[in-house]
């Protein structure tokens, strides 16, 4: 599919976890008049608050935000889905006179607005279900060694201690037998707008400093009666969202796996690991350094 002539060119503010993405979007969203597009994965489940860091009313400081807890956790949404969604939310945006400004992290949201759909097939229920039931008898990292020996390229991006991301590509690559990254490839649907990419990298122990104090603050503001709260209100420790950094952990801690510094301490070293990951990713993907 051919890319639109001369298409609009958008802010992209990208860059690891508590770099400041957020702060610098609504500012530059106040001075040019424009409305957040939140290229988070976590941040846009509506019950998901305290362990995704979601920005308060007080720090969106009246800039419009859009999927920042947009949608239940009963609800998921794929790269797909949020590229189509958000290309037609920045086309209102654009229509009202106004300025959309995409800031975010997630790299496949990201790469889904820069590169447009891939052809990716559909889901493969029967497979995912054996997938699953072998991430369960021998745990994830099997799944990602079989990753890396199918799809090396795609193992080396991929955010490894994601399970609902591992059992994804292993789903895409045997059903297909060709690589995520080579699928990625062929393009199905084109994006329709341009991106200037502003990246947020701040020095490596700075960045480090600024994990490990988010994560106190999460603590403090109550992330472990938030765990509590979604497990006493039926929700499956076994959703995605609920198996990533932040929550996983809390969750063992619940289970009575991990002593609570000890949970602290681990998502503070998962989350610096994660931060490490999106850099490579930026650098490959972006050319940034």
């Amino acid at each position: 599919m051919d890319e639109p002539a001369n298409p609009p060119s958008i802010l992209m503010i990208v860059g690891p976890t508590a770099s400041g993405k957020t702060a610098l979007a609504v500012e530059d969203a106040l001075r040019v008049g424009g409305e957040v597009i939140s290229a988070d994965s976590r941040q846009v489940y509506r019950e998901l608050r305290i362990g995704t860091a979601r920005p308060s009313e007080e720090e969106m400081r009246g800039v419009p935000h859009h999927f920042v807890g947009d949608r239940s956790l009963l609800t998921p949404i794929s790269a797909g889905q949020f590229f189509r969604e958000a290309e037609a939310r920045m086309a209102d945006i654009l229509a009202r006179g106004r300025v959309p400004i995409v800031a975010g992290g997630s790299t496949l949201y990201l790469k889904a607005l820069r590169d447009g759909l891939s052809a990716l097939p559909e889901a493969a229920p029967e497979l995912r279900e054996r997938l699953t039931r072998r991430l369960e008898s021998e745990g994830l990292p099997s799944l990602v060694a079989e990753l890396e020996t199918l799809d090396p390229a795609t193992a080396t991006t991929l955010d490894r201690r994601n399970p609902s991301r591992v059992l994804r590509a292993l789903e895409i690559v045997l059903t297909t037998g060709v690589p995520v990254s080579e699928l990625r490839a062929r393009r199905a649907v084109a994006p329709s707008y341009r991106y200037h990419v502003r990246h947020m990298n701040p020095p490596r122990d700075e960045l480090y400093r600024r994990i490990d104090a988010r994560v106190l603050k999460m603590a403090d503001a109550g992330l472990r009666e938030e765990v509590m709260g979604l497990l006493d209100a039926g929700y499956s420790p076994d959703l995605g969202p609920l198996r990533t950094i932040g929550y996983a952990e809390v969750i063992a801690n619940l289970r009575g796996a991990l002593d609570w510094p000890t949970t602290l301490s681990l998502i503070q070293s998962n989350t610096r690991h994660y931060a490490r990951r999106q850099l490579t990713f930026f650098r490959k993907f972006f050319g940034l350094q």
